[in-house]
């Protein structure tokens, strides 16, 4: 176990996502695999993350995050030995590999809303002797007293995904704040630095997915479902625009317009998504049921919703195209846009979108 427990500090390492002495050193000693003991010793070892809650659609609610992920947001939240830290979304590994980085002078609190989660956490600090931990039980809306220290907590690590930031004042002048913020249905885990009581930030963005907050901070999806097609599109921004006129032009082929810009296969494009996101006009989320993948909806988008448009009676989407297998073979793949035919004269609605290409940077 500790062999494969160095592997992936290795793996780490070469990948750039452990930078420094203190987080490969936390990372070497504790244990991942106590906190995941539903899975093989392999699976815990794994750069992915370890679904340990599901809720009763199986939605996933509770995961030890991927070590990739958790070594980027340590990296970012520059926690020293003696630092007073809290975790926003509890597990029991992430707490454990904080406590190696403040030390026996520091204090970690990790807090979730759940008690089934907070129970597991408990145990598996307990039996790793990581028990200085301190686990709560609340909603992270609203701290409960007592949980703050004087002065504020010098990092607040958040591991669900928010769309607000309430915990500003929770936070000592000059600390860090790393949480996956949602900005327009997708998710970049940012850091901040408080300043004068203000968040300011200058960190890169980190892609990255995270279990949707629960409580009073949990995120309404303003979702709207096209009549007769599968389809499904989010405003996660504004006021939701009418759907029912897509219909027609969903079922219908879709024109396809080649950008001639290409990707590999994992080669990363969240720029053009995010600025896709923050400057057209009628920008949504679509995503598409198992058996309404026809028409501008065929090929369906797959593991997270597309993004899209929708200006009157039309719609259109970015897609890729896989064009070859790529120099590495795990695919080139062309940038294109899906998009309903034009409507008919006697149909009611505007022009098709249009949408223009940068230079990408995240996975087809």
């Amino acid at each position: 176990m500790s062999e494969l427990r160095h592997q992936l500090v290795e793996q780490l390492r070469a990948d750039n996502h452990i930078r420094t002495a203190a987080v490969e050193r936390a990372f070497r000693t504790v244990p991942r695999h106590v906190f995941a003991p539903d899975v093989a010793v392999e699976a815990a070892y794994a750069n992915d993350i370890i679904p340990t809650r599901h809720a009763p659609d199986g939605r996933v609610i509770s995961c030890i995050s991927a070590p990739w992920l958790q070594a980027d947001m340590l990296e970012a939240a520059c926690i020293q030995r003696g630092h007073r830290v809290l975790e926003i979304g509890s597990g029991g590994y992430n707490a454990a590999l904080m406590a190696e980085l403040v030390g026996p002078t520091g204090h970690v609190t990790t807090l979730d809303i759940d008690p089934v989660v907070t129970d597991r956490a408990t145990r598996f600090l307990t039996e790793t002797g990581y028990d200085r931990v301190r686990v709560v039980t609340a909603d992270a809306e609203h701290l409960p007293t007592g949980v703050v220290p004087d002065g504020g907590f010098d990092a607040i690590l958040v591991t669900v995904d928010t769309w607000d930031l309430p915990w500003i004042d929770a936070l000592a002048e000059g600390g860090r704040l790393i949480a996956p913020l949602r900005l327009h249905g997708y998710h970049w885990a940012i850091g901040f630095t408080k300043d004068e009581g203000t968040l300011h930030s200058d960190e890169p963005l980190i892609v990255c997915g995270f279990v949707v907050m629960q409580g009073d901070g949990a995120w309404q999806t303003n979702r709207r479902t096209v009549p007769g097609t599968g389809a499904h599109l989010s405003w996660e921004d504004g006021t939701p625009l009418p759907v029912g006129q897509l219909a027609p032009a969903l079922t219908r082929e879709p024109t396809v317009t080649r950008t001639h810009v290409t990707v590999g296969g994992q080669e990363p494009f969240d720029a053009l998504t995010r600025y896709l996101a923050g400057a057209l006009t009628g920008f949504c989320r679509l995503e598409v049921d198992p058996d309404g993948d026809k028409g501008v909806l065929n090929p369906p988008p797959k593991h997270w919703p597309g993004a899209a448009i929708v200006r009157g009676a039309s719609l259109a989407r970015l897609a890729t195209e896989r064009i070859s297998d790529g120099h590495d073979g795990k695919g080139l793949y062309e940038v294109v846009v899906h998009g309903s035919p034009p409507p008919s004269p006697s149909t009611d609605g505007g022009e098709p979108g249009r949408t223009r290409t940068h230079p990408p940077n995240s996975r087809p």
